[in-house]
């Protein structure tokens, strides 16, 4: 029995970094934000300059998942191992594909605890858990409270970027409730999108 147990936890895949992409689908978004995001993403995955910046992790390799979020969360991509090209290709081409998975008001504190879940119930080991939180509003209509659920996440030491979606400019407040109750962890930081 020690036997298996030792067989099964050498199987556990390791790399550099465990990256949840919870991307915004409530009703705020329209659809053409929904492509927009997605294949923003798909570009940047696939970047040269990224997959050079993965190449020289310790590991040369990085798990990425897809989140959509709104009243509920819907994964759009499953766990990938982004070790090169084709991997990030592979990643990209699925992420362009389905429709829109996420509908309704916005549930933050239960779209974060989602990430959370996704980092822990997986079969990957990593040296760092990232959440990468975009949105285009601070406003929690259900579920759990947004501070809550992000001292609880990084109490379990993953860390929370955001990205505010700037509907109103560059004078938006957005940013900074995003600084205040959103991000968190040791070197969070937010990143604002204008529109």
């Amino acid at each position: 029995m020690f036997f298996l147990l030792f067989t099964t936890a050498a199987h556990a895949q390791e790399v550099d970094l465990e990256l949840v992409l919870l991307a915004d689908a409530s009703g705020s978004i329209t659809q053409a934000e929904i492509d927009f995001q997605r294949e923003s993403t798909a570009t940047a995955i696939t970047d040269p300059a990224v997959l050079a910046a993965i190449g020289n992790t310790l590991t040369g390799s990085v798990a990425v998942t897809y989140v959509e979020w709104a009243a509920n969360q819907a994964t759009v991509v499953d766990w990938t191992i982004i070790d090169g090209p084709e991997a990030a290709e592979a990643f990209a081409v699925a992420l362009l594909g389905p429709p829109r998975l996420a509908t309704g008001r916005n549930a933050i504190g239960d779209a974060l605890l989602a990430g959370k879940r996704e980092i822990e119930s997986n079969d990957i080991q990593s040296l760092r858990q990232v959440i990468d939180f975009s949105g285009d509003s601070a406003g929690n209509f259900s579920g759990a409270g947004i501070e809550d659920a992000r001292d609880e996440i990084v109490a379990a030491g993953i860390v929370i970027n955001g990205l505010p979606i700037l509907d109103e400019g560059p004078g938006d407040p957005l940013l900074q409730e995003y600084e205040a109750r959103i991000i968190g962890g040791p070197g969070a930081f937010a990143i604002p999108a204008l529109g």
